[in-house]
């Protein structure tokens, strides 16, 4: 199976996220739970994942995190 590059997938894991956006595990977890029902949250199961692009753009317009 061919791996696909992180800055190509749609839904991040939270280690991915925390990995390619270059912010702490602990402080993406509290991201999530702080922003529930936030659109670049996706519920797969238990696990929350992120929704790239649409993180990216909530990153952009946030003047801090």
């Amino acid at each position: 199976m061919k791996q696909v590059p992180i800055w190509q997938k749609y839904i991040l894991t939270i280690e991915e996220a925390a990995a390619y956006f270059r912010i702490g595990e602990r402080k993406l977890r509290g991201l999530v739970a702080e922003n529930e029902t936030a659109l670049f949250i996706i519920m797969n199961g238990n696990r929350p994942q992120i929704k790239r692009y649409l993180f990216e753009q909530y990153i952009d317009s946030a003047t801090a995190i």
